[in-house]
Order: C-alpha cells, then sequence, then structure tokens
C-alpha cells in the first residue's frame, strides 16, 4: 500500500511540476488514501487549494502535514497565513506563528558545502513578521464594544516586527507596517523614523513616501510633507497596478499641502534661503537627449532621503 501510495504521489509531484492541477489534485488524494503519512504531499495539496481559494481545504491538508510533522515550518507559516489573511481567524494564526518561533531546527553547517542556519533564522524573523501582520489585522476587524482594545494589539504589533527586524535586518515591510503600527497609535516620532528606514531600504517604493507624507502633513510639516508627496505621486505613475483614484487622490493631496505650504511663514523663509540647484547632465542617445548617469545617482539620492528624519530624530522635542 505504502509503494503504491509512493508511485501516485510521485505522480502527482510529476504533474504538479508541469502546473497541471487537475490530475495533481487526484494522484495525491489517491497517494494519500493509500499513505497518509506523506506530510509534503499534503503540504502541496494545501498550496494548491489556497491558490484556488479553498481555503478550508487548504486548512485541512495543512493539519494533516502537521500532524504527520509537527516541526514543519512551511506549513505552519502558510496555515497560520490561510488563518489570518484569509479567513480571519487571528487567534489561531498567531499560536501557529508562535509554534515556529519556538521549533528549534538541527543547524546544519559544513564549509563550503552546505548550510541552512540562514534559512532557519530566516523562517523565524518572517514568522515574527507574520505575527505582527496578524495582530495589525485582529485590531483593525475589532468589533465596536471591543476598539478599546486597538491600542493594545497595535502594541503587540510593534512588538513582533521589533522581534522579526533581529533577523531580518534589512526587510522593508516590517520597518514600513511597524511604522503604520506606530502611526495608529499616535507615536509620531517612531512612526516617522521606521517609514524612514523603510525609504532607505527600498527608495523607490511609493507606499512609504506617502504614508510619511500624509504624517508630516499632520504635524503642519509642509514643506517636507510635499517633497515626499512629489516622489509618491511620480513613484505611483509607475506602478502598472496603480488606479486612477489613487493618483487623483495623491494629486489632491499634494495640491492641498503646496496650497497650505505658500500661506505659511516657512514658504518665505525657504524663498529667501533657497540656492540653485546646480547642472544638470545630459547625454546623447540614439538620438535622444537623456540626463546622464550622474543625474540617475542623484535621482535615486533623493528618493532615498527621507523629509523630516532631522525632525523626528530630535529628542528633545516632544512630537505630537
Amino acid at each position: 500500500m505504502k509503494a503504491k501510495g509512493m508511485y501516485y504521489i510521485y505522480k502527482g509531484d510529476q504533474a504538479y511540476s508541469q502546473d497541471n492541477m487537475a490530475k495533481t489534485l487526484d494522484y495525491y488524494k489517491e497517494g494519500l488514501r493509500l499513505y497518509p503519512e506523506h506530510y509534503e504531499a499534503w503540504f502541496n495539496l494545501g498550496n494548491i487549494y489556497a491558490v484556488y481559494e479553498d481555503y478550508f481545504s487548504a486548512v485541512d491538508a495543512y493539519e494533516h502535514a502537521i500532524k504527520y510533522n509537527p516541526k514543519f515550518v512551511m506549513a505552519r507559516m502558510n496555515l497560520g497565513i490561510v488563518y489570518s489573511e484569509d479567513l480571519g481567524f487571528f487567534d489561531e494564526a498567531i499560536e501557529q506563528f508562535d509554534t515556529v518561533t519556538q521549533i528549534r531546527l538541527f543547524k546544519l553547517w559544513i564549509p563550503f558545502v552546505y548550510s541552512n542556519v540562514k534559512s532557519v533564522k530566516a523562517n523565524r524573523g518572517l514568522a515574527y513578521y507574520n505575527k505582527g501582520v496578524a495582530y495589525k489585522q485582529k485590531a483593525m476587524y475589532l468589533p465596536l464594544d471591543k476598539r478599546y482594545l486597538v491600542f493594545k494589539y497595535l502594541g503587540e504589533a510593534i512588538e513582533a516586527y521589533e522581534k522579526s527586524l533581529k533577523f531580518l535586518k534589512k526587510n522593508y515591510d516590517a520597518y514600513y507596517n511597524k511604522a503604520v503600527a506606530h502611526h495608529l497609535r499616535g507615536e509620531y516620532r517612531e512612526a516617522g523614523l521606521a517609514y524612514c528606514s523603510a525609504i532607505k531600504l527600498e527608495p523607490m517604493k511609493f507606499e512609504a513616501h506617502y504614508n510619511l507624507a500624509v504624517l508630516l502633513r499632520q504635524l503642519n510639516r509642509h514643506r517636507d510633507s510635499i517633497s515626499e508627496l512629489h516622489k509618491a505621486a511620480i513613484l505611483i505613475l509607475e506602478e502598472p497596478d496603480s488606479s486612477t483614484l489613487e493618483s487623483t487622490y495623491i494629486f489632491n493631496l499634494l495640491n492641498d499641502a503646496t496650497r497650505k505650504f505658500i500661506t505659511s511663514d516657512e514658504y518665505y523663509t525657504q524663498k529667501l534661503s533657497d540656492e540653485p540647484l546646480g547642472n544638470i547632465g545630459y547625454t546623447y542617445v540614439n538620438g535622444k537627449i537623456v540626463p546622464d548617469e550622474e543625474f540617475d545617482k542623484a535621482i535615486l539620492k533623493n528618493f532615498k532621503t527621507c523629509a523630516g528624519f532631522e525632525y523626528f530624530n530630535e529628542e528633545e522635542e516632544e512630537i505630537y
């Protein structure tokens, strides 16, 4: 029975590699009927169900994979993601992510041959990150009579993101989501610094620029807000999936911020102290005049520069 089950699972693996999901399901189901202990087949089956949005079947498959291998990190991770992002079972998701962080897998290091040390650490970092996302979603979907718990759950999310960053030190998503959680809690200095960290890592992603601009606008830092809105506007126009509504909203916000800025004292101070931007280099390529490499570098440096960083980094001043 076991050998025959292995044969059907092997055929399922072949169909899976060829992206033939109908045959994969048939082979896996028959193989697992004969050899139910094959946890990797249960895992693949769960992935297929998740892709086709049959989430309860995916949960059942992942739970079978975990039943036969309790230390199967990726099965627990995927189960937690389905619980959190697709079914809204946040407590169950958090339980899975907590378990992943507590699993102590054997670390193997053979010089110049093989090492799983990085992958083990990365999985722990991802588990903490996903735990943070689950807490954030739990906070956002609280019923009205439980809204007083929002601050607490966002704090749990921040703690999870901070633990994630100990393992994933250059993770844009962890910094960005940490910033959002601080922002929602009204912790503006922490939010600003985390947005700046995200921008430094991924300067060409518009979300952090946009949210930072909104934060700076809240704090009446109109000049800095305009700087970040300009970047967000440029970047969202380059996004293939961006909507007209998103673009319109950003430009309306930019217009409003500009209007407030030009009526402020800060505007006149800036006009008196403005200096020429200097020469921009151009070159001639295939019949077209285009900015040269130095200009490209300057643009990248500009997008990496976080407007308002010095303001958020002033420890003496209270920011509300």
